[in-house]
């Protein structure tokens, strides 16, 4: 069989459900690639059932999946008939662990299949999936959801995805897959899913998404493409100044005045050796314009990968009061993205929009209770009696420094979590009346904006770079 047209442009897989499944299906419709954020779909599905499920996208997405007793329990867990209202507090879902859950990997793999169903119901456009390397214990289960729901790719940036493609083999065979799981202190420990246990039947086969390792280094390509068994189908070559995470300065971390890391030429990308490696590439991080699509062009790539844009278009998953003044002060030039080393419990630089009355006040940011009670990038350890534990430097700083780690690592770490759930409208109200403060990300360079109309849509961003571009 052919392989399909490979996309030109590539909607970045942004924040937690900013890239939702209404902004991947306006794209793939376009015939280029959508990408919904795989990042904690499992809260937002929860979440969103307990609103109610305005629409009833998600129960019409829940009735397509393939065994109905899995998708009713996870219904019956969360689904509040007409919502709860915002000022309860959510229902809290099964933090990761390495401990097996069978709760926790139904609501995984029925939230990630809603997800990606939504994106693709109704036209025959690519869709993919965005994860991240960073987040390993929700992989196996979240990416089983995806693949029955028939993701066209799997898109994988913050680590080093060569366990994926085995993965990705063994789930579209409904095969038992595991990936390796870093244990401070411990070696030999893994996650996964088996997903005849999990549905009671072993199913059809399914066509295998295909893989995408988001890089921002050629010698980590080169890695990645040696062995057959580590090989991905292409890869997204990130630079610095992409929106979210970013990876380090090789070398030792500089700081320039404003506290931001330096890049050097050690940290450019050799693409003429990407290119060499065989396998189709596209560029990140300050392409997404005509010119920019011209420039990758001229450097091999078959397209570029655009975020930005994106997020700030209609179809986006950004509170619409909070993307209206990011757009507003982008478009004025007036809105100051920092590429802040300190803000991610991950120790990866990441992008900070600074938007009053968001975590990027330093004032908003002290008044919130440190806590860690969503947990996506806490990391596992072995205690000293061999048990597992786990932590993240957003928490608070006591409950850090008692799990074996210096105060100073938890020194200006924002609840990720927790800030960008409440970016797109799904914060947590707790029982004291709190409400969580939103996080906002964006890339650094705002020229994407000149020549796109007001209040664009996602359509709209497909069109002014491709007419634009002189091919």
């Amino acid at each position: 069989m052919d392989e399909p047209p490979r996309p030109v442009l590539i909607q970045g897989g942004m924040g937690v459900g900013v890239s939702g499944w209404r902004l991947a299906r306006a794209v793939a419709e376009t015939g280029q690639l959508g990408v919904v954020s795989g990042t904690a779909l499992d809260v937002t599905l929860a979440r969103r059932l307990q609103r109610g499920d305005p629409g009833g996208h998600l129960r019409r997405a829940l009735a397509c999946f393939p065994v109905p007793e899995v998708a009713e329990r996870v219904l019956g867990r969360y689904f509040v008939p007409g919502g709860s209202g915002r000022d309860v507090p959510y229902r809290p879902v099964p933090r990761l662990g390495l401990r097996h859950s069978r709760a926790r990997d139904e609501l995984a793999v029925v939230a990630n299949f809603a997800e990606v169903f939504l994106a693709k119901e109704d036209h025959d456009g690519p869709v993919g999936v965005n994860y991240l390397e960073k987040i390993q214990l929700a992989t196996p289960a979240a990416a089983y959801g995806a693949v029955l729901a028939g993701a066209d790719y799997v898109l994988m940036g913050a680590g080093i995805p060569a366990e994926i493609p085995r993965l990705l083999d063994d789930l579209a065979e409904h095969r038992p897959g595991h990936v390796s799981v870093a244990v401070a202190g411990a070696d030999g420990h893994s996650i996964g899913i088996d997903p005849v246990e999990l549905l009671g039947s072993r199913l059809t086969p399914l066509a295998r998404p295909r893989l995408l390792a988001i890089v921002s280094a050629h010698v980590l390509a080169a890695y990645l493409a040696r062995s057959p068994l580590t090989r991905p189908d292409g890869f997204v070559i990130e630079t610095p100044v992409a929106g979210g995470h970013s990876a380090p300065p090789r070398g030792r971390m500089t700081l320039d005045a404003a506290g931001e890391p330096v890049y050097g030429p050690r940290d450019e990308v050799d693409l003429a050796k990407v290119a060499a490696l065989g396998l189709p590439f596209w560029l990140a991080g300050g392409y997404g314009t005509p010119g920019g699509l011209e420039r990758a062009w001229a450097a091999g790539a078959e397209g570029i990968q655009v975020g930005s844009a994106f997020a700030l278009c209609r179809e986006s998953g950004l509170d619409p009061a909070l993307r209206g003044r990011l757009r507003e002060q982008a478009a004025d030039r007036s809105l100051r993205v920092r590429n802040d080393p300190r803000t991610s419990p991950t120790g990866f630089p990441f992008k900070v929009a600074a938007i009053a009355g968001t975590l990027s006040e330093q004032k908003v940011y002290e008044a919130r209770p440190r806590l860690c009670d969503l947990g996506y990038l806490r990391t596992p350890y072995a205690k000293p009696d061999g048990a597992i534990g786990y932590r993240c430097p957003a928490e608070p700083v006591d409950v850090y420094v008692r799990k074996g780690r210096p105060a100073e690592e938890a020194e200006g770490r924002r609840c990720l979590c927790n800030g960008l759930m409440a970016a797109i409208g799904l914060g947590q109200q707790r029982a004291d009346g709190y409400v969580e403060p939103p996080l906002l990300t964006l890339g650094q360079d705002v020229a994407f904006l000149d020549g796109l109309p007001d209040d664009h849509s996602a359509a709209d961003v497909v069109a002014h770079i491709l007419l634009g571009a002189h091919v």
